[in-house]
C-alpha cells in the first residue's frame, strides 16, 4: 500500500552528509512491509549501492516533489523553498516551532498544501522526553572544535578552523586533530550549560579525554546566573535545550577585561529564536567561516563564537550510526502512527503551530473583510 512508503530524500544542502536511515534499518523496514524509497546522493555518507543492494527502490535526487501524496518523506535538514505548497507528510528538523525567523512561511506551505509536519525534534515519549537526537555527537563536535580554536589561541598557532571545516572521516583522526593542537602544555576550563543531557555527555567525553578541567550546570544554575563564576571559565559550551523564555546566559555587558572566557560554542545554536540565550550573534556560523569575534559593550574584550548549526555532520558516519538506531523503531510504527504517542506528540506540535499561525492571520483577514 502506498501510504506504508518512506521516502528517503537527498539532502538539499551542500554540507549534509548524515542519513537518518542506514541500509540495515531500510532492510528491516521491507521486511515489515514497507516500500522503501530513497534517492541517489552523491554526498550521503552511506554510498547509494548499499541501499540499492537492501532492496530499495532507487530514484534520482529531488523527485520527492512528484512523490505520490501518500508517501512520507523522510529527510534531516530544511526543505529546498520550492515547491511552495507540500502535499506529503514529511520528517525532518524544521526548526519552525520557537518564532524562528521564516516560520509563518514554512508551516503555510504544509496547510496550504495539505501536508503536515513531523518534527523530529518534537518526538517525546509520554514524560516529554526527546525519543530521538544528534545531541551527543552535536556536544562532542562542538566541544572539539572549542578545544581545537582555544589551543591554537593559546599557542598562537594558525588557527585550525581559520582553514575552514570539511568531515572527519572518523572519530580517531579528530582525537589526533585536538592532540596536535595541545601545544601550550595548558589545559582549559570549560564550562558546560546543559550538561546533564546527551548533548552534553558529548561535549564531558572528549573534553575529559584530553584534559580538559570541565564545570557542569544544569537548569538549577541558569535560572540565577552566577556571573563571575561563568567568566571564569576559558571556554563555554551551551547544551541546554531552551523552550521558552530564560535569561540570556551570556551578554555584551559580561565581556570585561578580566574575563578569561575567549570561546565558546553554542551547540544548541538557535540564533532565529526569540528565546536565544547568547544574544550576541543573530546568524549561524559556517563551515567556510566557522567562528565569528564579538566585542563586548567595552569594545575591547572579545569573545570567538562557534555556531554552527549541523556539527554531527562533521562526524558523518558515527552521528548517522547513533541517530538511525535511536528513529528506526519509530518508524517502524509509522503504520500505527494515530496510535503511537511519540509520534502522536509531533503531530501536537504541529497543530499548535498551526493554530498559531491561524491566529496572527485573523486580523489580517478581518481587515480584508472590511477593506
Amino acid at each position: 500500500m502506498m501510504n506504508d512508503t518512506i521516502w528517503l530524500r537527498a539532502e538539499s544542502r551542500t554540507t549534509e552528509r548524515r542519513t537518518p536511515l542506514l541500509p540495515q534499518g531500510a532492510i528491516e523496514l521491507i521486511s515489515d512491509g514497507y516500500n522503501v524509497v530513497v534517492e541517489k546522493s552523491g554526498k550521503r555518507i552511506i554510498p547509494d549501492q548499499a541501499y540499492l543492494d537492501a532492496g530499495c527502490q532507487m530514484v534520482d535526487g529531488g523527485t520527492w516533489t512528484a512523490a505520490p501524496k501518500e508517501a512520507i518523506i523522510l529527510g534531516l535538514k530544511e526543505l529546498p523553498s520550492k515547491p511552495d505548497k507540500l502535499k506529503n507528510t514529511h520528517i525532518y528538523f524544521a526548526h519552525a516551532y520557537k518564532e524562528q525567523t521564516g516560520w509563518q512561511d514554512t508551516i503555510s506551505r504544509f496547510t496550504t498544501g495539505g501536508g503536515d509536519l513531523l518534527d523530529i525534534e518534537y518526538m517525546v515519549s509520554e514524560d516529554n522526553r526527546r525519543v530521538v537526537a544528534f545531541g551527543y555527537f552535536a556536544g562532542y563536535m562542538g566541544a572539539a572544535l572549542a578545544l581545537i580554536h582555544w589551543h591554537n589561541k593559546q599557542s598562537g598557532a594558525p588557527r585550525y578552523l581559520d582553514k575552514g571545516l570539511t568531515p572527519f572521516d572518523n572519530a580517531t583522526l579528530l582525537r589526533e586533530t585536538i592532540s596536535t593542537a595541545k601545544t601550550s602544555g595548558k589545559d582549559p576550563k570549560v564550562l558546560i550549560i546543559g550538561a546533564h543531557g546527551r548533548c552534553g555527555k558529548g561535549a564531558i567525553e572528549i573534553l575529559e579525554e584530553h584534559g580538559a578541567h570541565v564545570t557542569c550546570w544544569g537548569r538549577a544554575q541558569t535560572e540565577n546566573i552566577d556571573r563571575a563564576a561563568l567568566l571564569d571559565h576559558d571556554i563555554l559550551i551551551n547544551c541546554a535545550f531552551i523552550l521558552g523564555d530564560v535569561p540570556a546566559f551570556l551578554r555584551k555587558e559580561d565581556l570585561r577585561t578580566e574575563s578569561r572566557l575567549s570561546v565558546v560554542a553554542d551547540v544548541s545554536c538557535d540564533p532565529f529564536s526569540a528565546y536565544n540565550p547568547i544574544p550576541l550573534y543573530h546568524d549561524t556560523t559556517t563551515w567556510d567561516q566557522p567562528y565569528i569575534t564579538v566585542e563586548g559593550s567595552n569594545k575591547t574584550t572579545t569573545v570567538d563564537i562557534i555556531a554552527i548549526d549541523n556539527l554531527p555532520s562533521l562526524l558523518p558516519r558515527e552521528a548517522s550510526e547513533e541517530f538511525a538506531g535511536l528513529l528506526l523503531p519509530h518508524l517502524k510504527n509509522l503504520k500505527i502512527r494515530d496510535k503511537d504517542p511519540v509520534w502522536q506528540a509531533a503531530a501536537h506540535s504541529f497543530s499548535k503551530a498551526v493554530s498559531k499561525l491561524e491566529a496572527e492571520q485573523r486580523p489580517s483577514l478581518k481587515q480584508q473583510e472590511t477593506a
